[in-house]
């Protein structure tokens, strides 16, 4: 920041004091280095690449306000700084696409609550109690309806400590204008009330007063009420706890980490949050990255706030809002707990204490078994366990878990939880408003929505040249040759090489191949290509239509699945900037994919998992995040020679006549002797309220 300062100049204002008239730093956060050089240092002994960061930098201080992308280096001691915007967007971004600062925010609630709000004292007072800190704002986004807008619908809830604003909507809604660069300036344009719309908040309380009005009186909800997340019971018996007799069987050292099987790195960027590097089982890497690229929601409802709603959530930051994971709740108790460190928002780093954490995951299921009582009699089989990475994202109203679980099989998977407090509109109509959700309290409406999570699959199969193979299976008539006059329906393998783009962008609702792996020019010792395979977890989802002026920018979403050459330019799906300007994205993932090659390159799949939510009952006062959980699956096909979990000293077997008992025969039996005792538990300290 020191650097920056110094060459942009003293006008610089610190991000978390600056007004939309200034210049200051909105992020920093580490640059990747191009593919080919890390892995020269990694595979060959180059020299480290060199690192840089990514400085974007608002100036509303300029004549042209606008959005600047510099990249500064060589880090950690830089010496120049580079303008890329035009290189990385196709020209200067405007300024009305920048994210909304805490500072901007704020401002938005003070002219509500100063200028407009003192418009309908009466109104206010006796239908929702307002007495100054009563209602607090939840906004739309994108802000607007075309390019260049920068108009919110804010819709009020009721707000009371610690009680989830988000279930308690009072049924108002304004539309403020807040583009100018002086909030001065700033202005409602509508107010929404009960399916009805009004200039201003001043023509309502007019009609209220003059008895014109239909009103529903609402009332503050209760400290303990349904929106309350307090225990409903006294404290019982501890839950189940899950601890590894013996210590843990992984070490994490800064941000890497390794098992006997397992190693990798994981990084948390600002904006889309969790994505682990070089990842390799057994010393073979198998993945080069594996990361989030977005998360969208899309809704539903008959209010203008809920109805406008498509949710970017990287634009609000999915790393940065990583908060402090909670042992024994959020993870196992005894897993290692991680800070992340990130600059955005303000001007200098923020502690992140305990944002990610690492765990060995006992899954209550074998990996493999199979108990033998045909000719000889035997038991063998391997209990489930999985090295896990998981960060929380807790954007506004909802929580994301993610997990990247890495296991003993060379499997490895990626998965997203949804949880936390649904989004609600105030159900003011009849049954027409129950076409957009389930009522889910007096007055209160569980909106419609679907979720989409996009995913980067930077897979190296046996190195950087690889192939896409789908494999599926057809019924074949075929006479019985020991008795012909018999048929027989004989199923038998299809298998096609997928040789360009065009042939691997599967839209969502198609049906993928049942078996699609990417595979390299080796073979195992019986002669197939070794390759991974790609499954995806995913309900069938649905995605908004092509024709829609804000599809473009989501069109990641058309897909399930798409396998593109991999280009350092085609880094990222989704950009930060298509929240507030979601109607002319300057780069759209669709573009990606223009039917190049694919045989023997370095390839890259991209994963779409989505998921339809239409609220209920029972998502009061939190969604579950059982039944609530989409992901993918990246399972080795042919890339051993066998299935490598039959190395892990984990196993267990024994023959009929040997004494399972004995901890020489079975190791499983040490375990009451192992664990007789409480195992040495880390204190529970917590710091991130």
């Amino acid at each position: 920041m020191s650097f920056l300062t110094q060459k942009l100049g003293p006008g610089l204002v610190d991000a978390a004091q600056a007004q939309p008239s200034d210049n200051c730093v909105f992020s920093v956060e580490l640059e990747l280095p191009p593919k080919a050089a890390a892995l020269a240092h990694l595979d060959r002994g180059s020299p480290p690449p060199a690192r840089e960061a990514l400085a974007i930098v608002f100036f509303g201080g300029q004549p042209q306000p606008n959005v600047t992308e510099l990249l500064v280096g060589p880090l950690p001691h830089p010496s120049y700084l580079r303008d890329v915007t035009v290189e990385r967007h196709g020209g200067p971004l405007p300024y009305h696409r920048r994210p909304v600062l805490g500072t901007e925010s704020a401002q938005m609630w003070k002219h509500l609550k100063e200028v407009e709000l003192p418009k309908a004292p009466v109104f206010l007072a006796s239908v929702f109690n307002y007495n100054g800190s009563t209602l607090a704002a939840l906004h739309a986004t994108p802000r607007g309806l075309r390019s260049g807008d920068r108009a919110t619908w804010i819709a009020l809830y009721h707000n009371i400590s610690g009680v989830g604003i988000f279930l308690h909507p009072v049924g108002l809604e304004l539309l403020l204008d807040h583009r100018a660069l002086d909030p001065a300036r700033w202005a409602v344009q509508q107010v929404f009330y009960l399916g009805h719309y009004y200039a201003d908040l001043g023509q309502l309380e007019w009609e209220f007063k003059a008895g014109r009005l239909e009103v529903v009186r609402v009332p503050l909800p209760l400290p303990d009420g349904a929106s309350s997340l307090r225990s409903r019971v006294s404290p019982g018996p501890l839950p189940p706890l899950q601890f590894s007799p013996q210590g843990s069987r992984y070490s994490v050292q800064g941000n890497l980490v390794a098992s006997s099987l397992w190693t990798f790195t994981f990084g948390h960027g600002v904006f889309s949050g969790m994505r682990i590097f070089d990842v390799r089982f057994k010393g073979e890497r198998v993945a080069y990255e594996v990361s989030v690229q977005e998360c969208v929601s899309i809704y539903g409802a008959d209010s203008p706030k809920t109805m406008m709603t498509r949710y970017l959530d990287s634009s609000y930051g999915l790393g940065h809002h990583s908060r402090g994971l909670v042992r024994g709740v959020d993870c196992p108790y005894q897993s290692t707990m991680v800070d992340i460190h990130v600059l955005v928002g303000k001007g200098a780093v923020q502690l992140l204490p305990g944002a990610v954490c690492v765990f060995e995951e006992a899954q209550g299921l074998p990996l493999r078994r199979h108990h033998s009582h045909l000719q000889s009699h035997f038991y063998g089989g391997l209990a489930g366990s999985a090295l896990v990475v998981r960060s929380v994202s807790s954007v506004g109203n909802y929580d994301y878990i993610w997990d990247f679980v890495l296991h003993p099989n060379g499997a490895l998977e990626g998965r997203v939880h949804a949880t936390g407090y649904i989004n609600t509109a105030f159900l003011s109509g009849g049954e027409e408003s129950l076409l957009f959700g389930n009522r889910v309290g007096a007055r209160v409406l569980g909106a419609v929505h679907t979720h989409a999570f996009h995913f980067k699959l930077d897979l190296d199969v046996a190195g950087l040249k690889n192939w896409v193979v789908a494999e599926d299976v057809v019924f074949k008539p075929v006479a019985a040759p020991w008795s012909p006059e018999h048929q027989l329906q004989r199923p038998q393998l299809t298998r096609q090489v997928l040789g360009r783009e065009d042939l691997t962008a599967f839209f969502l609702g198609n049906p993928l191949p049942r078996y699609l792996y990417l595979a390299s020019n080796q073979t195992n010792s019986w002669g197939h290509q070794r390759g991974y395979r790609i499954q995806i977890h995913s309900p069938l989802g649905i995605h908004m239509p092509l024709d829609s002026d804000m599809e473009r920018a989501l069109s990641w979403g058309r897909y399930q699945l798409v396998v593109t050459r991999r280009k350092e330019e085609e880094s990222q799906s989704s950009s930060i900037y298509y929240q507030n300007d979601i109607w002319t994205p300057t780069t759209a993932f669709a573009d990606f994919i223009n039917n190049e090659t694919l045989l023997g390159e370095d390839l890259v799949a991209w994963v779409t998992a989505s998921f339809l939510h239409i609220p209920h009952a029972e998502d009061v006062p939190n969604t579950v995040t059982l039944g609530n959980r989409v992901g993918f699956l990246l399972r080795p096909y042919n890339f051993f020679d066998e299935d490598p979990s039959i190395f892990s000293p984990g196993s267990v077997y024994f023959e009929k006549g040997q004494d399972a008992g004995l901890c020489s025969v079975n190791h499983v039996a040490c375990i009451p002797h192992l664990a007789a005792c409480v195992p040495d538990l880390p204190p529970f300290s917590y710091q991130d309220l």
